[in-house]
């Protein structure tokens, strides 16, 4: 442990050798001063204060003033969009800002402890300052709400909701907590997805295999689906083209052409749905407002859900929060260009890399491939082409590498 030197000034009032030693012993101090000192970015947040987080403007990117010093810090910035100058907040703070909206889209990073530990402090103070709140989740799909809504009535247990709500498998760590302090304070938990096996039939057959769904089965994906040339097909193709576990490389051939088509046309199927739940959820509570999650790709730069939700009714106020992984956990930054994708940004520590360069993913790659062939279509129409894989299908795991 460091302990600080005495202060040297009296250094000055002795002359001769005393004072020779006395600057030696000084100079000393000093040294092991310094030695003792943080880093500098924990060193300026330390002597600011706490609460004391603020940004700096370099380059084009925006630097915050401290470290952080786990897995679990984070700081989040208020960007309102690009319209205002990007400030840091508190929870409390930010819970101010978003209670005036109608609608607030947290985009997680899956599996990222820092996002969901936000996510329940979050939640807690939207509640404090606004009693009527709806909490909306991706992670349940809809034909399983009756199974959410027994939990929340206490007519199961948790393992019960677990095994048949089709919980994720980090449903423990991530989503218990929210669950539970929805239920604890009487607050609508809506299963907002629409079912993995489904997803598969569109990925594989195209959008007319909802004609073969009984009345329940289509009830059960947005009615409407707006599948547009839009910012977000670019966007979706550009992540498949990208992602070994998405086909990677583009399309490049008829076939390949139609498989990143009808993949698209499955992830606006999940965005579509999504917004519609969210949507009948409103008019089934009149007056409580929604906080949504769901994985970032569906949210960020107001696209996805947000378009879909605003197409269903363009009067809602609709904030998104956008988690940021950054480079450096010791001198945390951003792109200034992100400043307009998100309400307010949260800067996260970086997870680990799941892979070295070099390093063989071939069994990974098979076994997210063997998990949607584990959720497959329950159709096969007469004459029709299915395309060779589905898009991730959901199911009850954590997606990895899921826009």
């Amino acid at each position: 442990m460091c302990c600080c030197p005495e202060p040297v000034f009296a250094v000055a009032r002795f002359s001769g050798p005393s004072r020779h030693i006395l600057l030696q012993r000084a100079w000393f101090a000093v040294a092991v001063l310094l030695a003792c000192l943080p880093p500098p970015a924990v060193m300026a947040w330390r002597l600011a204060g706490p609460g004391k987080d603020k940004l700096s403007e370099q380059h084009g990117h925006y630097v915050l003033n401290r470290g952080f010093e786990d897995l679990y810090d984070s700081a989040f910035v208020l960007t309102n969009a690009g319209k205002s100058a990007p400030r840091v907040v508190s929870v409390g703070e930010l819970a101010d800002a978003l209670v005036n909206y109608d609608v607030v889209i947290f985009g997680e990073i899956h599996r990222h402890p820092g996002v969901h530990l936000q996510e329940l402090k979050l939640l807690r103070a939207l509640h404090e300052r606004h009693p009527q709140w709806i909490l909306s989740f991706e992670q349940f799909e809809r034909d399983v709400q009756g199974v959410v809504d027994d939990y929340l009535a206490g007519r199961i247990g948790e393992r019960t909701l677990i095994d048949k709500g089709r919980a994720w498998d980090n449903y423990l760590t991530s989503y218990r907590p929210l669950l539970l302090y929805a239920r604890e304070h009487q607050l609508p938990v809506i299963a907002a997805e629409a079912p993995g096996w489904s997803i598969a039939c569109i990925g594989q057959y195209g959008p007319d295999i909802l004609d073969q769904f009984t009345p329940g089965e289509r009830s059960w994906v947005a009615r409407d689906l707006h599948v547009n040339s839009d910012a977000y097909r670019d966007k979706y193709m550009k992540f498949q083209s990208g992602s070994a576990t998405h086909g990677g490389g583009g399309a490049t051939t008829p076939e390949a052409q139609l498989k990143s088509e009808r993949s698209f046309v499955a992830q606006v199927a999940r965005d579509d749905t999504m917004a519609e739940s969210i949507f009948l959820a409103r008019q089934e509570y009149p007056g409580r407002k929604v906080l949504h999650l769901t994985g970032n790709f569906h949210a960020a730069g107001f696209l996805g859900t947000v378009t879909r939700l605003q197409l269903r009714d363009p009067t809602l106020k609709i904030a998104v929060i956008d988690p940021v992984e950054v480079a450096d956990p010791q001198a945390p930054d951003f792109d200034a260009g992100l400043l307009a994708d998100a309400t307010a940004l949260q800067l996260v520590y970086p997870s680990p890399e799941e892979f070295v360069e070099g390093e063989d993913q071939s069994e990974f790659i098979r076994s997210i491939i063997a998990k949607r062939k584990a959720n497959p279509c329950k159709y096969t129409p007469p004459g029709a082409v299915a395309a060779a894989e589905a898009p991730a299908a959901g199911g009850n795991a954590a997606p990895a590498m899921k826009p």
